[in-house]
């Protein structure tokens, strides 16, 4: 069993489908021993994997929904459980009122058999049905989480990448990877139970050659891994700089929509604006701040929150876009304003500042500078800009072969060269600590474990079940 976790025994329901007004619904019900509920909502048997036509009544016999309703039987189900989908019209109150029909006939079989044939049925968890499906050997839980994915996905790319996923296609590069470090766990342990055989284990087995080529191909899945959270979780980028030096216009020509108002008076931002864009199919979170300037030039107490806001947007962001406006570069007091900004910015992290100078069709002769430059009014400059983020974000630009991930996934695959690297410094040495190599590789295997769930802590996943959506 994947998990500490006990299998529940309890049969679960809930509307497997999105609140609102639909042209189908669905209610799932999912247990072991259901039998008997399925004969008293359908009020016949049912051919396992067959749609059939059934009319579902209340308990005082009148027809609640002329429903398809199918049987999967155990494992050959979504969660390896017996389960009932009833595929009904899809309004909210005809699915409330069939989740209560179910309910109610379970509370009915309960009443008479004493609870002896059937556990009590009860409402399912937020994502108790996949839960479920990991519990019973169907999917991992680099799966299982690809399931939320897909439903979350904000992008196709996104969407592509969670499916091969879900498909098992990060799952087998870990089972790769866990394999050949059993392989090499099992000649160094071969060789400590049974020293008097005298195996130059470093030599003969080439555990050094063997070593190195696993450490590349982790290196190789941590970067696809990187690549697939990306996609998940995208980039957050701030646009800061002075009032009125075009954050706002630059955010609207981003998105394409007229999001934030623009006039030519200073301080018209007053709070953050954000909009999650597109970029090659990586979602990028543009959030638009208040101008920044001095505590004391703000006009009044609402602009100083907006200006304390973006401070803190700014030390949360993957990147800022320093802003400088081209038509104001000769002066004094403006210069004086981007020099106290680069100071508190601390501007040589490289890697999170990237400097745009805005205004490009208007700027006056000389004022050009080494940087990006663009016209938020235009356009032109923006493809340069778009693909200046990405770069800043690691993203090498092509999702074909790319499967979500997430950052917990990264770290493990992190935590696993880090495990394998000190195991390769062991075995570089010539009096080679056997027992300590032993170890590393025994580390480096759990640390995959953790992302598949073959190890997980019941904590872990309760916080990862419980994001997912009641019905899922």
């Amino acid at each position: 069993m994947p998990s500490a976790l006990t299998l529940p025994q309890d049969p679960i329901v809930a509307i497997a489908t999105a609140p609102g007004r639909g042209a189908v619904g669905i209610v799932r019900i999912s247990g072991h021993g259901i039998g008997p509920l399925i004969a008293k909502l359908a009020g016949r048997e049912l051919q396992p994997r067959q749609a059939h036509l059934v009319a579902l009544r209340d308990a005082r016999g009148e027809v609640i929904d002329q429903a398809l309703a199918i049987h999967f039987l155990a494992p050959h189900s979504y969660t390896g459980e017996e389960v009932l989908e009833l595929q009904a019209h899809g309004g909210a109150v005809v699915l409330q009122l069939l989740l209560a029909r179910c309910l109610e006939a379970g509370a009915q079989i309960d009443a008479e058999t004493g609870a002896a044939r059937l556990p009590h049925l009860r409402l399912a968890q937020p994502g108790e049905f996949t839960q479920r499906a990991f519990l019973n050997g169907k999917l991992d839980l680099a799966q299982a989480e690809a399931v939320a994915d897909l439903i979350d996905a904000g992008t196709e790319a996104a969407a592509r990448s969670a499916t091969r996923a879900l498909g098992g296609a990060f799952s087998r590069e870990l089972a790769s990877l866990a394999e050949r470090i059993v392989a090499l766990r099992v000649l160094v342990e071969a060789t400590l139970d049974f020293p008097e055989e005298e195996i130059d284990f470093l030599e003969r087995a080439d555990a050094r050659g063997r070593l190195g080529a696993l450490i590349a191909q982790v290196a190789a899945v941590l970067a696809r891994t990187r690549q697939g959270a990306l996609l998940r979780e995208g980039m957050t980028v701030v646009l800061a700089g002075q009032p009125n030096v075009g954050k706002s216009s630059l955010l609207n020509a981003l998105a394409g929509a007229e999001l934030a108002i623009v006039t030519p008076i200073a301080g018209t931002t007053r709070d953050k604006i954000e909009r999650t864009i597109q970029i090659d199919g990586v979602p990028v979170h543009v959030i638009d701040t208040a101008g920044l300037r001095e505590p004391h030039e703000a006009p009044d107490a609402v602009e100083r929150i907006g200006v304390a806001r973006s401070w803190e947007a700014i030390e949360r962001a993957d990147a800022v876009i320093l802003l400088h406006d081209l038509t104001r570069v000769g002066e004094p007091s403006y210069v004086a304003g981007d020099a106290a900004i680069a100071a508190r910015l601390h501007l040589g992290d490289t890697r999170r500042v990237l400097h745009v100078f805005n205004k490009s069709d208007a700027a006056p002769e000389g004022a050009m500078r080494d940087g990006l430059y663009l016209s938020a009014l235009t356009g032109d400059g923006l493809p340069a800009l778009r693909h200046a983020l990405l770069e800043r974000a690691g993203w090498h630009g092509d999702p074909d072969g790319v499967y979500i991930a997430r950052t917990r996934h990264v770290h493990a695959l992190q935590r696993t060269a880090a495990h394998l690297g000190q195991a390769q410094a062991l075995a570089a040495r010539a009096d080679a600590a056997l027992d300590l190599l032993a170890e590393e590789l025994r580390l480096a295997h759990r640390e995959l474990g953790q992302i598949t769930g073959a190890v997980s802590a019941d904590a872990l996943l309760g916080e990862i079940f419980g994001r997912f959506c009641i019905g899922k």
